[in-house]
Parts: C-alpha cells; sequence; structure tokens
C-alpha cells in the first residue's frame, strides 16, 4: 500500500510539473537562443520549449523512477495496462486529413456554404469555418476535425498576417467549439466516448441534451468574436482558394474519404485502423502527382503529447475520485470545468465513469463541465495539441502564450458554459 501510494504520488508530481512546464516552454526558447545554433545546449532547451514533447518528458521521468524502484517489469507492465489507442488514433486521422484531397474538400465545403451567407467574403469564411468544421466534428470525429479547420485558417486567415488579437481570439474560439461541437454524437468526443456505452448515452440522447445547446452556443461565440473583428475583416483582402497543382479527379477524393470514414468507423480497434492507414500510405504514395508531401511530424509530435498523458494520467484517480464523489451537481460542473483546464477531459470523464454513485444529473454535470472547459489549454481536450501543433508557427518564433490562450479562451467558454447550463 506504500508503495502504491508513493507510485500515485510521484505521478501526480510529475503529472503537476508537465503542466507548469506547458506554461513555461517560452523562457526554455529564450534559453535555447543563448546557445550557438546546432549546439547541444540550443538542441535541449529548444526540446524542452516544444509544448507537443513536455508530457512525453515527465512521463519518462516517472517511468524512469519506476524502474529504479520497482524493476523494469513493472514498467513493462504499467504501460502494457495503459490504452493507447487514442494517441494512435489522433495521429492516424491528423495524416489523413492533412492530405490534400480531405483539405481541398473541406475547403471547397466551407468555401461554398459560406457564399450563402450575406457578408464580405473574408467574413462569411470565417464565420462558416468556425462553425461548420467544429460541428462536423461530431461525425468525423473531434481530431479529425480539428485537424482540417485548422489547416484551412493557416491557409485562409493566419498566413494573411492578420492581428496578434484576431489571432488568439480565433485560436481560442476555435478550441471551445471544437470541443463542444463533438457532442451531437456519442462517439465523436473524446470526454463523450468514455462514458457513453456505459452509461447508456445514444444519438438521440446526445443531440437532445447536448447537441442544439452546442450548435448555438458555437453561433453565438462565433458571432461575437466576428462582429468584435468586423473592422478588420473589411479590409482584409480575400482571393478564391487557386491551386497550381494537378486537378484532384473525383476518384481519388472518393478513396481519401472512404478511408477518413473507416478509420472513424473503427477508431477503437487499432489493429483495423493501422492496416487501413497503411494501405492509405500506399495508395498516397503511388497517386504522389496529385498529393503533396505527407505530413507526419504533426501527427507523431500530437500523437506522443497524448500518450504522455495516458502515462501520467491514469495515477491521477486518488485525488479526483474523493472530488468528484463530493461535490453536488452545480459544483461538480464548475468544478469539472476547472479541472479540465489542468487535466485533460476524457481522463476526467473516464474517472467518473468508475464511480458507481454519481446520479443522472451529477453525470450530465461532469460531462458538460469537461466539454465546456476543454478550450481553456492545451491539455484540456485531446484534439487541442494538433491545433496547437498546426497554428503554432504563425505565432512567430515565441509560439503561442498559453496565459493568452487561456484569456482568448474565457468569453466562449462563458457562453457555452451559460448554454448548457440554463438551457
Amino acid at each position: 500500500m506504500e508503495k502504491l501510494f508513493s507510485f500515485e504520488v510521484v505521478a501526480t508530481i510529475c503529472f503537476g510539473l508537465a503542466i507548469a512546464h506547458t506554461f513555461a516552454v517560452k523562457q526554455f526558447h529564450h534559453l535555447a537562443s543563448k546557445y550557438p545554433e546546432g549546439s547541444v545546449g540550443e538542441n535541449f532547451f529548444h526540446l524542452l520549449g516544444e509544448v507537443e514533447v513536455v508530457f512525453g518528458v515527465w512521463a519518462a521521468i516517472f517511468m524512469l523512477f519506476l524502474g529504479a524502484t520497482q524493476g523494469f517489469g513493472a514498467v513493462t507492465a504499467y504501460l502494457e495496462g495503459r490504452n493507447f489507442v487514442e494517441p494512435a488514433f489522433v495521429f492516424v486521422i491528423m495524416t489523413i486529413c492533412s492530405t490534400r484531397p480531405i483539405l481541398e474538400f473541406a475547403g471547397w465545403l466551407i468555401e461554398n456554404i459560406s457564399k450563402l451567407l450575406p457578408f464580405r467574403r473574408s467574413l462569411a469564411f470565417f464565420v462558416t469555418a468556425l462553425t461548420i468544421g467544429p460541428i462536423l466534428g461530431s461525425f468525423i470525429t473531434e481530431p479529425a476535425a480539428m485537424t482540417v479547420t485548422a489547416l484551412v485558417l493557416l491557409d485562409r486567415f493566419y498566413r494573411k498576417n492578420i492581428s496578434t488579437p484576431l489571432k488568439y481570439a480565433t485560436l481560442g474560439l476555435l478550441f471551445v467549439n471544437i470541443s463542444i461541437g463533438g457532442t451531437l454524437t456519442p462517439y465523436a468526443a473524446p470526454p463523450v466516448l468514455m462514458v457513453a456505452p456505459k452509461w447508456g448515452w445514444d444519438i438521440g440522447f446526445m443531440f437532445t441534451n447536448f447537441g442544439w445547446k452546442a450548435m448555438l452556443a458555437i453561433l453565438v461565440s462565433t458571432s461575437l468574436i466576428a462582429y468584435r473583428f468586423r473592422n478588420e475583416f473589411k479590409v482584409l483582402a480575400w482571393q478564391p482558394a487557386h491551386r497550381d497543382e494537378t486537378p484532384i479527379p473525383l476518384w481519388l477524393s472518393g478513396i481519401h474519404l472512404a478511408a477518413l470514414a473507416l478509420v472513424v468507423m473503427s477508431s477503437h480497434h487499432v489493429s483495423v485502423f493501422i492496416g487501413i492507414f497503411l494501405f492509405f500510405l500506399g495508395m498516397v504514395s503511388v497517386t504522389r502527382e496529385y498529393q503533396m508531401e505527407v505530413k507526419l511530424r504533426e501527427g507523431l509530435l500530437v500523437g506522443f503529447f497524448l500518450a504522455g498523458l495516458v502515462v501520467l494520467g491514469g495515477p491521477q484517480r486518488w485525488w479526483l475520485e474523493p472530488v468528484l464523489t463530493r461535490l453536488q451537481a452545480l459544483p461538480l460542473y464548475l468544478g469539472a470545468i476547472s479541472l479540465t483546464a489542468i487535466t485533460d477531459n476524457a481522463a476526467l470523464t473516464y474517472l467518473g465513469s468508475q464511480v458507481p454513485s454519481l446520479g443522472d444529473f451529477s453525470k450530465y454535470a461532469l460531462v458538460a463541465g469537461s466539454v465546456v472547459g476543454g478550450g481553456l489549454t492545451v491539455i484540456a481536450n485531446a484534439p487541442n495539441p494538433a491545433g496547437y501543433g498546426i497554428l503554432n508557427p504563425a505565432f512567430g518564433e515565441e509560439g503561442i502564450s498559453p496565459l493568452l490562450l487561456f484569456v482568448n479562451a474565457l468569453i466562449p467558454t462563458v457562453i457555452s458554459a451559460l448554454f448548457f447550463w440554463l438551457l
């Protein structure tokens, strides 16, 4: 019992240090700049300044402690007892969604829907991308929706030197909208997926209790941000998407969409979706005249981030479960929003699913709070590292500020919190 307690305490210490580390990545970048380019010091501190590797680094430190105190067998047993399906799935889905046929299809869909809005082209596209993109997350999964929407925003806005306030407002809005946008179905949002089978939440239940509220909150939050930056959108140059590459045949786009659908449908079965993915990579290779370079690095980094979170997140039950069981519905709702900011929301709802005494309203409060708070930090929701990895280069050498992300996600979070609790 003493070993177990020490094991959990050390895991929690590493978890807390990892969270603190994510807020200190800028300082590591500054330290890296003080060393000659290419030196050991420059590369070491640059590595520590990459937010995607933070949880993996501290998970490795935790595994070293476990191995030193309990032996290599304990490390192997612990890792084999963790579920790494989600990191593998996010890597696969990010890679597929970053291919040219998928991106051009998503851009085409958003472009044509945006033409129906009676606004300037830049404003109409912004509103459409940040409403339709997140809602698509309920059908193609949140990681896929995050990847596609972030890549579209990068191409249409972030690469056009928009103002820094608009960059952060868009980022905070994207993270919050994606987090709640996957709640129309029971299989797309990781925190919902963790509890839906056990609690019997089907599509009808999700849409009735979560989905329509999410759609309204997304629409209101997006409209508010669009109105706030209306003057910038007025002067933002806009040109229809122009591709110099060879036009993509319809049959190839169909194969890509079919591969995406098959991976989504087999998201719980790693041996199946990995097999589909390997076939997909072969297909991309033989049709390279219609492709761009496959983006593996971004997906691998995000997968590494999530794998570290899986390693460190499991032992947090000793303090999370007592917190969940002692709170009434409203405090639980507000507590879930707060806790989600410092721990992955899927881990939070998973722990809730292990508590047999939770009532129906408390179950709703836990899951609603978890998805509402999923945009406050990079670690709050599994797809967030994907958006971070894609958009981070657009924020200059220092990258995305965790504090500014939190501040800009607050307004959409408050709006979502009101919709999910009062309606």
